[in-house]
């Protein structure tokens, strides 16, 4: 267990705090800044977000920088993204923050390159490691998803709707990378057309 995967799994126990702040709601009050008032439950699930978005910045930097790249890493880091994405795109289902339809989308995508990874892994033992068009993907639904539990903050004083422009550019990007990823590996359904 080399350093970049304790990163990987205190992203994923990370996951459950996020989720505990979310649920709870405490009310800790409110705060204004730069013309936005900002829930203080809010503020805290936003800074469990941000640091464990970060780890998935360091963990992979650190394993390329040290060659510790290894399965695990490669299986486990894109697997905390996912997790963590997805909890945090319920709960704004929830809070009526996001619609629906969008984040079916992305749970609908994510559950595919998942089931795609596995059968690559069955075929040929090698794990699907994440491509350019995933690590956008994943950057713009995190920086999506920080503005949401920020309140646009800096943004809605000028009437941006900062947070929901980013998930657009998240979606654009998850539909891309999803077709990326099965267009590069049509080759594993080869059986099926025979």
């Amino acid at each position: 267990m080399n350093l970049p995967n304790q990163l990987t799994v205190f992203r994923m126990i990370l996951i459950p705090v996020f989720m505990l702040v979310l649920s709870i709601s405490p009310d800790w009050g409110v705060l204004t800044f730069g013309g936005t008032t900002l829930p203080v439950a809010h503020l805290v699930a936003a800074i469990i977000f941000i640091g464990a978005s970060l780890t998935d910045l360091a963990d992979g930097k650190i394993a390329r920088k040290r060659h510790l790249i290894t399965n695990f890493g490669k299986f486990a880091d894109p697997l905390a993204d996912k997790l963590l994405v997805m909890t945090a795109l319920i709960y704004f289902v929830q809070f009526d923050w996001v619609p629906a339809w969008m984040v079916a989308i992305i749970v609908i995508r994510e559950l595919a390159i998942t089931g795609l990874r596995t059968l690559i892994v069955e075929n040929n033992g090698k794990v699907l490691a994440a491509a350019m068009p995933g690590k956008i993907k994943t950057a713009s639904q995190m920086v999506s998803i920080s503005f949401f539990l920020l309140h646009d903050v800096f943004f809605e004083m000028i009437n941006v709707p900062f947070a929901m422009i980013m998930m657009w550019i998240a979606l654009i990007a998850t539909v891309y990378s999803g077709i990326d990823y099965f267009y590069k590996n049509r080759g594993v359904f080869a059986d099926g057309f025979k």
